[in-house]
């Protein structure tokens, strides 16, 4: 929707990661920077208490404090008014769906597992306490160990422990996880050998009898025991004492005996890591143990968990949030609407949200858009050439032996998701719906087995990550979604019976409660359709994003978070409508290029963009590549480790992230210690991508027998300790393509920064950006080098010089000077860029097809944006013959990027807007 008048709307954010190493001291330094960089606002990480050692601030443990690791309150507020000072304003990347657990740091998780059910907060956290499984009534599992229970037992990993400071006990696992014993427990512990400790664990044993105050009245109980401990040396060496009853003989299981008893009796289980899959009852951040999924529908929990974040929009402190996750929540709209109405003061608000091709953001949302995946794959698709796919599909089936649709891919590796991993809420899920079907004589037949496949196989083929019914009525984009799904599982074999699928249908619409004495219970058919929204999302995370992405590597640069791989290239037009569609309806959109989750960096995509305009010298250049490292490592028959699909995607990532400053040099010149660090972050990236296709390897459970033989592999390929035939044939074909991907890369950086919407720029890619997937992506960044480049580059843009700087572009200050020339214009002339109308120019002549240009225009103020694309089909020096760009009405125009002027008519040829520099931005001066 248009932003609300008065809304601080960004002209430009700046990500910054926030760690120890890089906190509120580090970032109130280069709050200067981004000022001259040109941006408006800083867009800040996480940084609310999250688990100590966190390197990216989403596992919070507390909503209302700042993280002690980034800083003090001092030094965030010079941050805020380092900020200030240079006319910056903030924006907070907030995460309200999910919390760090685990550990001894979330006071909240660990009431919960002292108290179970009765604990405050135990509403707080997407808890299923009414377990079908006897052995979890009323407990809550807690997956931490790394072995089987048993064994962690009878090897002394669990350890009952007494904290003297507050007089409590509790039993940790390997020493850091924390898991409080129940109060009532207490007795068992102290014992009768000591008067005064029987008489308090007699307290304990009743607390009962204090309902509803029984957990007031144990905190004054454990005072007491306390300062008996701290002031009688007989009572703490009797709880000493008392304690080694709960010691055992590491090796001999029944020595621990009195431990196990303890433990079987508390709220909580604790369990071997991979017992997650079947038997987890709390809701995660999709698979993640160690993020609790919480219920911030619950009013309570959302004033509670806001009063910081609210307090910083009020105060001026930040201009807008960042909503992480937000299909996690059970009710997105009902949250955004209930977070715009909880401040009397408007801000700007974004929600990370990925969309299916076919989908558009709801616009009854109060919010001003997406974090912008949508625009990174949309832009980037400009760069890749449709022409080219049949020979990609061929050639990669080629190489890989075998053919196979994306589709397939997605749906098997959904399934496989919802088979291990996430096995448990599904199976949560079937038997929910299976008590509703029960409820009405109709349906009381369908199984939790028959649901449970029913479930899966609409899952598996679900269109969207997650539809929105939300109590009402459902809207016909989710009728839309939910129909298509289910007529799709339909045809599975082997399935259900399709009256099935027909009661799924209804529920999942909720149309079982549609009309009057239903039979079904509205409450529990609304909850179920919601809580399956909860659960499609993760399962088309984890299966698509985080399985399926890393299976198909036809071209991986498309292989990205919000991407669609199966849909190889974008038109003009349709980047066009989609710009146009954003002006008019989302101006307040971000729009991204680079982001904490990207895959891979927008430059290093860049690259891979031109592969897909050379298949032919591609499949040649991969069969040759693969001959000779087979041949050196004696794979004559090319069947030893890695598979062909990880080779194909080795030589993915060499192309697209080998080094700048390597670009260009000879096998045997190459430093020895950068192709060893550079190898080392290839090996980070396969191992990442091996783990997560599940195929060879799994996080779970490595196969260090095939991981060791890819590593073995990338090492010979990159060892430059003798002759090395393999580099001597990749660097000539590697040069070419970093040309290519620098225009491109210098294409898609104007785009952004000149498209309808707010740029954002990820930390540190003004410069050349060739990261792989994180950690690679969140490495810390050389600020001394960038503000030494922005001075170069004002002053290029002040002499006009700026084109020289494409003789020396591998440091990237040329990119740089895109960056702040685009920036420094959209401050010059904000009402083009924030309000104006965004005009396709459609190119004329024979290589119309290798521009995109558009004009933003507010009054009189018109700005024009040209750039190439395809441009490995333009040759080594471009011959544009009589290709011409529209020129709305003006006289004269200004490149702000080469100081030049153009004279105004109907039209000026690409070969003069793109004679100096590879990309134009005009402006009308008369």
């Amino acid at each position: 929707m248009p932003p609300a008048a008065g809304k601080p709307i960004p002209r430009a954010t700046y990500r910054v990661q926030l760690n120890a190493a890089f906190g509120f001291d580090r970032t109130a330094e280069i709050a200067d920077y981004m000022a001259r960089l040109g941006v408006s606002h800083l867009y800040a990480s996480p940084y609310m208490k999250a688990r100590p050692g966190s390197t990216h601030g989403y596992d919070i443990v507390d909503h209302n404090a700042l993280n002690p690791e980034l800083g003090d309150d001092a030094s965030f507020q010079g941050m805020v008014a380092a900020l200030r000072d240079n006319g910056l304003g903030q924006i907070l990347d907030f995460v309200p769906n999910h919390m760090g657990v685990g550990g001894a740091d979330n006071g909240w998780w660990l009431d919960v597992l002292e108290w179970g059910a009765d604990s405050p907060y135990s509403g707080y956290f997407d808890i299923e306490w009414d377990s079908d499984y006897r052995y979890l009534q009323g407990k809550l599992l807690v997956p931490v160990l790394g072995d089987q229970y048993g064994a962690v037992l009878a090897s002394g990993g669990l350890e009952l422990r007494f904290d003297k400071e507050v007089g409590s006990f509790a039993v940790w696992a390997y020493g850091s996880h924390k898991l409080p014993i129940r109060p009532q427990d207490y007795g068992t512990i102290l014992g009768t050998d000591h008067p005064e400790l029987e008489r308090l664990g007699d307290l304990f044993a009743h607390l009962a009898y204090a309902r509803p105050h029984q957990i007031r009245r144990a905190a004054d109980h454990k005072a007491d025991l306390a300062a008996l401990a701290a002031t009688r040396a007989d009572v703490a060496d009797a709880i000493a004492q008392r304690l080694t009853v709960f010691h055992g003989d590491p090796g001999e299981p029944d020595s621990w005996g009195h431990l196990h008893a303890l433990i079987a009796g508390q709220n909580w289980r604790v369990a071997y890591f991979k017992v997650a899959a079947d038997d987890i009852n709390y809701r995660r951040f999709f698979n993640i143990n160690e993020l609790a999924g919480l219920r911030m529908d619950e009013p309570e929990l959302f004033d509670v968990a806001h009063r910081l974040v609210l307090k910083l929009v009020e105060d001026g402190t930040l201009d807008g949030i960042r909503i992480d996750h937000i299909d996690g929540l059970i009710d997105p709209k009902g949250y955004c609407q209930r977070l715009t109405a909880a401040t009397s003061k408007p801000f700007y608000l974004v929600v990370e949200k990925i969309l299916a091709r076919h989908e558009r953001l709801r616009e009854d949302w109060p919010i001003d858009g997406t974090t912008g995946y949508e625009f990174a794959n949309l832009m980037g698709g400009l760069f890749v050439d449709p022409k080219g796919e049949a020979a990609f599909d061929r050639l990669y089936a080629g190489f890989i032996g075998r053919a196979e649709k994306f589709e397939d891919v997605v749906r098997l590796a959904k399934i496989r998701i919802m088979e291990s991993e996430m096995a448990s809420e599904l199976n949560v899920l079937a038997r929910k719906a299976s008590r509703i079907a029960r409820s009405n004589p109709a349906t009381a037949d369908f199984t939790a087995n028959i649901l449970h496949q029913a479930l899966k196989e609409t899952i598996a083929r679900f269109p969207v990550y997650r539809t929105y019914v939300d109590g009402g009525p459902a809207s016909d984009l989710d009728r839309r979604d939910i129909d298509w799904a289910i007529s799709q599982a339909r045809k599975a074999e082997q399935g259900p019976d399709g009256s099935v699928y027909d009661f799924l249908q209804r529920l999942l619409t909720a149309d079982l409660v549609a009309s009057p004495r239903s039979g079904y219970s509205h409450r529990q058919v609304t909850r179920f359709a919601m809580r399956f929204q909860q659960y499609s999302g993760p399962v088309m995370a984890k299966g698509l994003e985080d399985t399926a992405f890393y299976r198909y590597n036809r071209l991986v640069a498309l292989n990205e978070v919000g991407g669609h791989p199966e849909h190889f290239g974008v038109s003009p037009a349709a980047f066009h409508r989609a710009n146009q569609d954003r002006a008019r309806n989302w101006a307040g959109n971000m729009l991204a290029s680079t982001t904490h989750d990207t895959k891979r960096g927008e430059d290093t995509r860049a690259r891979l963009y031109a592969l897909s305009e050379m298949p032919d010298e591609w499949e040649h250049q991969i069969q040759t590549w693969s001959r000779l490292l087979r041949a050196r490592r004696g794979d004559v028959e090319g069947t030893a480790p890695p598979d062909r699909n990880d080779e194909y995607l080795f030589y993915q990532l060499l192309v697209g992230a080998w080094p700048v400053e390597l670009t260009g040099a000879s096998a045997d010149s190459l430093d020895p210690a950068a192709m060893t660090a550079f190898a080392e972050r290839i090996v980070g990236a396969m191992t990442k991508s091996m783990r997560e296709a599940k195929v060879h390897s799994t996080w779970a459970a490595p196969n260090e027998a095939y991981e060791s033989a890819v590593t073995g592999f990338i090492h010979d390929a990159l060892d430059v300790s003798r002759r090395n035939a393999f580099l001597e044939s990749f660097l000539p074909f590697q040069a070419a393509v970093a040309k290519r991907g620098m225009v491109n890369g210098l294409s898609q950086t104007l785009l952004k920064l000149t498209s309808p919407g707010v740029p954002d720029i990820y930390q540190g890619c003004e410069l050349w950006n060739l990261s792989l997937v994180d950690p690679d992506n969140r490495l810390p960044v050389d600020y001394a080098v960038r503000r030494r480049l922005l001075e170069e580059v004002e002053g290029a843009l002040e002499r006009g010089t700026v084109p020289s700087l494409l003789d020396r572009w591998t440091d990237g200050a040329v990119k740089l000077a895109v960056t702040r020339a685009a920036l420094a214009l959209r401050a010059e002339k904000p009402e083009p860029f924030a309000s104006g109308d965004c005009l396709p120019l459609e190119a004329t002549g024979e290589k119309a097809e290798h521009v995109v240009a558009f004009a933003r225009k507010a009054g009189d103020d018109t700005v024009l944006v040209a750039v190439p694309r395809l441009v490995g089909g333009l040759g080594e020096t471009p011959d544009w013959g009589n290709t011409a760009i529209p020129l709305p009405r003006g006289e004269r125009w200004r490149n702000a990027l080469t100081g030049e002027t153009i004279a105004g008519g109907d039209a000026v040829t690409a070969a003069t807007l793109f004679e100096r520099f590879p990309v134009a931005l005009l402006v009308r001066e008369g």
